[in-house]
């Protein structure tokens, strides 16, 4: 074999130190098995068996001192050459090319790429016990970063893995963690202690040359590798790496395909939830992320809106603390207003089901104090429209868009009151009809009752100021219990206690 031939034509050295080929030997060894997986013997079947088992009887052969030796700093940088030509061997093909069954092949390289990676890492456990290697660490410094970008590309589930390859990356990846001394993958990454680096830097340094425009679709485990480490690495040690996590996270945002475009906004929300909003001010970088998503509510995807309107409403917060505003003049339209005037717009044409839902569910957030509170007056008369359109639909068994837009009304209610005169008799009219429909429907009667049900005496004890005239005229035309019982509980309210709203 090949591997043979390069050791027995290198150049004599000093072979008092038992343990396997000298060091030129195994420098030529591995150089000679990094040609060969570069080159396109690596893609026939055959040629590449004789690569794998070359390659694990160099290992299996080679003691760890050989490995790790303290003069050895030429064979740690070729392991390392090694270890990322065995990832990019065992890496799932370009978005355009093979999909379905063609990945089948993927996931059997990633299992001979994986026990290769094993085998390397328990000759750096043997090495970490024993005494004779003190150069262990510079070894797995070579190693750690190909070793964990192969071990998250196969063992997050995928299209392009399977139960045997996720098993052995996952167990790489345990085994990594183990020689490292690290209890988990955050500590990993960012360090187990303060003197400790981490590693993050080196990881983003290897999945840089894949996260430009150019390059980013060559490899699809690209995007996950770098979402999935963003995601565990949190506050404090985020902020040092803003430089590094914004401009990918922005690039896979702005991708044409959906599920992309929820992939980098999660990775931007992560950003925002954990960098001081002192760093995310600096350079515009806060209004920067506002526009570019933004725009993603002009697309009708119930996922992404969910997506963008979630990591919004954690970035108004952040906006406003560089807004200035005097006393005296008229107080500027926020971020905050605007989103909630291009929701209202889009919310009251809006019929499919899931859209609608996904509208109602944030719309609550928006009313709250501590993003509009009394400023929801400017939109008041566009509120009332949505919620008067969005009541009188049925929403299925769950009910789910007319429950948070029961809740919206109560938030409405208790924040804009002294001004909430317009629509009074008109959302009167529907809350009660709501609880008829209640009554009518009898297969559900228990879990509307339940959900609806008990939202509309406190709505309307809210309300009672206005609407205290015209409850006395209904039990007049009005033979059901139910409906009954809940003016009772209104008329009580408004006799025996105060207004606590506000």
């Amino acid at each position: 074999m090949e591997l043979d031939s390069a050791l027995e034509n290198s150049p004599p050295e000093s072979s008092s130190l038992a343990g396997g080929p000298s060091s030129a030997a195994l420098r030529q060894a591995f150089s000679q098995i990094l040609h060969r997986l570069t080159r396109q013997e690596a893609r026939r079947g055959n040629g590449r068996d004789a690569i794998f088992q070359d390659l694990s009887a160099l290992i299996e052969a080679t003691e760890c001192g050989r490995l790790f030796e303290e003069s050895g700093t030429a064979i740690h940088e070729m392991l390392g050459e090694v270890a990322k030509a065995l990832g990019t061997y065992a890496a799932p093909p370009a978005e355009e090319g093979v999909r379905g069954a063609g990945h089948s092949g993927v996931a059997e390289k990633a299992v001979e790429v994986g026990l290769v990676f094993l085998k390397l890492l328990r000759q750096v456990e043997t090495a970490k016990k024993s005494l004779v290697c003190p150069a262990w660490q510079r070894g797995l410094r070579h190693l750690a970063g190909p070793i964990y970008v192969f071990a998250i590309t196969h063992s997050l589930e995928q299209p392009w893995t399977s139960p045997r390859s996720q098993d052995i990356a996952g167990e790489a990846l345990s085994l990594l963690l183990q020689v490292s001394d690290c209890g988990s993958v955050a500590g990993f990454l960012r360090g187990e202690n303060e003197e400790e680096k981490g590693r993050f830097t080196v990881i983003m340094g290897l999945l840089k040359p894949d996260l430009n425009k150019e390059s980013w679709k060559n490899n699809p485990a690209t995007k996950h590798v770098f979402s999935w480490t963003l995601q565990q690495v949190t506050r404090p040690w985020l902020s040092q790496h803003l430089e590094r996590i914004l401009p990918p996270s922005l690039l896979i945002s702005d991708d044409y395909q959906t599920e992309n475009k929820i992939l980098g906004i999660r990775c931007l929300h992560h950003t925002v939830l954990n960098v001081p909003a002192a760093d995310l001010l600096q350079y515009n970088r806060a209004q920067v992320l506002y526009h570019a998503i933004f725009n993603h509510l002009y697309i009708p995807e119930h996922h992404l809106i969910q997506a963008v309107l979630l990591c919004l409403l954690d970035l108004f917060p952040i906006l406003e603390k560089a807004m200035q505003w005097k006393g005296d003049a008229a107080r500027p339209t926020t971020q905050c207003e605007e989103v909630l005037q291009l929701i209202l717009t889009h919310m009251e044409p809006e019929h499919r089901l899931l859209l609608r839902r996904t509208y109602a569910r944030n719309l609550p957030a928006f009313v709250k104090s501590i993003r509009l509170g009394i400023l929801t007056v400017r939109h008041l008369k566009r509120l009332e429209r949505v919620i008067i359109s969005y009541l009188e639909v049925y929403d299925g068994p769950e009910e789910e868009a007319r429950l948070k837009i029961l809740e919206t009304l109560k938030l409405l209610i208790q924040h804009t009151w002294p001004r909430y005169s317009s629509q009074v008799g008109s959302i009167k009219s529907l809350l009660f009809k709501l609880k008829c429909f209640i009554k009518r429907k009898t297969d559900i009667t228990k879990l509307l009752d339940s959900s609806l049900g008990q939202p509309l005496p406190y709505l309307l004890t809210l309300l009672r100021r206005r609407v205290k005239s015209l409850l006395a005229k209904i039990p007049q035309s009005c033979e059901d219990g139910k409906v009954l019982n809940c003016i009772r509980k209104v008329q009580q309210a408004s006799e025996g206690g105060h207004y606590h709203g506000t």
